[in-house]
């Protein structure tokens, strides 16, 4: 039993990766591919209950245990209580009517009133964190220092009016800068990306990377 418990999930993975590739170069692997999109959706389905379970039980327990932060976790659970309350109660229609934006309390009054307001609050701290990396960054203690400080202001001018106005040509510079040095960088780190993620994921098919198996897996 226990051996089985170790090698029936390698050997679900291991079939949902094969199938997943021969969908993309194998024709008559396409159908199935249909098949297990929806088998995808529904086991989603369950693993979303899963996941809830598991996210508020662990925030329960640092709750529990006074743990440092413990606080948030609170605020987790009042966020929880007050969504599930406004999906079922749906401004009055009920949890299974759809949503119209603007019709009162529901999901799309929290979202716009809440997630949209917390989510600009934090990008407009975010800012202040970005200009002290930059300071940080860009001290010309190398030639290399020297180069990326010289491109940020070139970047910066050229995508601001007064940049214009100094000289002609520092929007053209910034332009070309973003469009071939930067793009150029921008392309390596995505191939060393994505080689990253064909190797993680031809480790988990073939059963090498075993973590998601648990601690006993590992």
């Amino acid at each position: 039993m226990y051996y089985l418990q170790r090698t029936l999930p390698l050997l679900v993975a291991f079939a949902a990766g094969v199938i997943g590739i021969f969908t993309y170069y194998v024709p008559v692997a396409q159908p199935v591919e249909i098949t297990t999109s929806t088998w995808y959706r529904i086991i989603a389905a369950f693993a979303l209950f899963l996941g809830i379970h598991s996210l508020l039980q662990m925030h329960w327990n640092r709750v529990r245990r006074k743990q440092a932060g413990w606080a948030f976790s609170a605020v987790v659970y009042v966020g929880f209580i007050v969504t599930f309350l406004l999906a079922v109660y749906n401004n009055g229609r009920g949890p299974l009517q759809p949503l119209a934006a603007g019709d009162g309390l529901d999901l799309n009054w929290m979202y716009t009133h809440i997630h949209v307001a917390g989510g600009a609050t934090m990008f407009s701290l975010l800012a202040f964190f970005i200009a002290s990396a930059a300071y940080r960054t860009f001290r010309a203690r190398s030639a290399e220092a020297v180069v990326l400080l010289v491109a940020a202001l070139l970047v910066m001018l050229g995508r601001v009016p007064i940049g214009a106005l100094i000289s002609e040509h520092l929007p053209a510079i910034s332009q070309w800068l973003m469009a071939t040095p930067n793009l150029a960088a921008r392309r390596g780190i995505l191939l060393g990306v994505s080689l990253g993620a064909i190797a993680t994921a031809l480790r988990i098919i073939f059963g090498i990377e075993r973590s998601y198996l648990g601690e006993e897996g590992k």
